[in-house]
């Protein structure tokens, strides 16, 4: 019988000496998943990286998989495996009866059974993952986890060397560089999901506006079997795009009567397989309507025009709306809450928020106006609290704090008023324009120097409906906000 560890330290030798070759880096990765497996007498071994969101995995090398295992659908990364995430190496002994497995089905054709896993590792956060898969069930052994835990360890050394690493490291960068119009192309990593190139031109403008809007995007991430003969997929329907956040596929078509039939014909047929797909055939003038539908794209100019870019979009700000929410309700059980914002650019943020509070709250509402000169403004109240907050615990839920001023004068008076504690909540924190020290107890986003409008906050009383936080181009604006 072979000795496991003189396998693995053959193949440990096999991987630095790929690793340190100068064979191209699609190259390098699949030939180090094809002697893991081996290593491990897998069947197969494939090779992911996260995307930019930490949503999604992206299998970016593998071995001993059909094309049609790969292309099983868009891998989620907290539903498969989850527990990589936190760092651990998982185990799945029968992928049948295992809820981390994603699809089982898919498994089960490619005559799968068990599965091991191991997280890539990037000073303490994880990029990605390496995975084995073995068509026997099979109980592994802790000189196999520690074995795939090593070959993770030099993929992630592999990888800070590599022109991939600088890819995923600029698509970090792009959330904060500025884009500042449609006609700059998006930095895109080169993967099968966010591909460098499309097959049509109609599938990079309809990526480029996705983009612009940070509306969550993958590319082709699915193959569905259509047809079969002898027991093999005789015929294959890729949709172009998945939309997470609408959960909705689609697929772009021109106005040639040939080829929308055709993909009408392939449409009927998914829907029959998988009625529980949502998939929407669209031109040009369709997929303008649905981004139009939400209050994004060229159709909703009169709710757009003059935003120079999406800083965040609705999704983003309902996750991390939900989150805040969760804080408070663990932070405040068995308090009497009472929320207390200012008028009116808070009204989005406190109505969404407060539906994700799970504990009994009440609301008050304050409005303030300004006057003095634009050195030196000062702020009155003209609306004062409705109910009394003595004794009560207070949040004060603000949409956006700049320079800290009004709040440290609103804080004030709401002491005066003598509330058993009193804490800060914003969605906004413009740390960068801070004038007073004002203590934010929950902050929903760090944004730059910036004027940013939508969700509530508004330039001259418009933009108060968009559904995203975008920045106003600099040109249109006059003055800024002293909150």
């Amino acid at each position: 019988m072979d000795n496991p560890d003189n396998s693995y330290s053959q193949a440990f030798k096999q991987i630095a000496k790929t690793a340190n070759s100068s064979l191209p880096f699609k190259r390098v990765l699949t030939s180090i998943a094809k002697s893991t497996a081996k290593a491990l007498k897998a069947a197969g071994c494939s090779i992911m990286l996260l995307n930019a969101q930490k949503e999604y995995l992206d299998i970016v090398a593998a071995h001993g998989l059909s094309d049609l295992y790969l292309r099983k659908g868009a891998l989620n990364a907290h539903r498969s495996l989850p527990d990589i995430l936190e760092g651990k190496v998982v185990a799945i002994f029968d992928v049948s009866q295992d809820k981390r497995a994603q699809y089982p089905e898919a498994a089960e054709m490619e005559r799968i059974s068990s599965i091991l896993g191991a997280p890539l590792l990037q000073k303490t956060e994880v990029v990605g993952e390496v995975r084995i898969y073995t068509q026997e069930p099979r109980h592994f052994s802790q000189g196999d986890k520690d074995f795939l835990a090593a070959v993770a360890n030099m993929l992630a050394i592999t990888l800070e060397k590599t022109e991939l690493y600088q890819l995923l490291e600029a698509e970090h960068r792009k959330k904060i560089t500025k884009q500042r119009n449609l006609t700059e192309a998006p930095e895109l990593p080169a993967s099968s999901l966010r591909p460098s190139s499309f097959g049509h031109p109609s599938e990079e403008e309809f990526a480029r506006l996705l983009d612009f809007y940070r509306i969550e995007w993958l590319y082709e991430p699915r193959s569905f079997p259509l047809a079969w003969q002898n027991s093999k997929v005789a015929e294959m329907f890729t949709p172009d795009f998945y939309l997470p956040e609408l959960d909705l596929y689609i697929e772009l078509t021109t106005i040639k009567q040939s080829l929308i039939t055709e993909k009408n014909r392939k449409l009927r047929r998914l829907k029959q397989l998988h009625p529980e797909i949502n998939i929407k055939l669209l031109n040009k003038n369709d997929y303008l309507r649905l981004l139009a539908k939400y209050g994004y794209g060229p159709l909703g100019e009169t709710k757009v025009q003059g935003i120079d870019r999406v800083l965040f979009s609705h999704t983003q700000i309902e996750r991390q709306t939900k989150a805040l929410a969760e804080r408070i309700s663990h932070d405040y059980v068995g308090h009497q809450l009472v929320l207390v914002g200012i008028l009116k650019g808070v009204i989005c943020f406190m109505a969404d928020l407060m539906q994700h509070i799970s504990l009994p709250l009440t609301l008050d509402f304050m409005a303030i106006s300004y006057y003095g000169s634009n050195a030196e403004p000062a702020v009155k109240i003209t609306k004062d609290l409705d109910t009394t907050i003595a004794g009560l615990d207070v949040l004060m839920v603000e949409d956006i704090v700049d320079t800290g001023m009004t709040l440290n004068y609103v804080l004030d008076h709401l002491r005066s008023h003598k509330p058993a504690s009193l804490h800060v909540c914003t969605l906004l924190d413009k740390r960068v324009r801070r004038l007073v020290d004002v203590s934010l107890d929950y902050i929903g986003f760090e944004i730059p120097d910036e004027f940013v409008v939508g969700y509530g906050l508004d330039y001259h009383g418009e933009y108060r409906n968009l559904p995203f936080i975008g920045a106003l181009n600099p040109e249109l604006v006059q003055e800024g906000r002293g909150k």
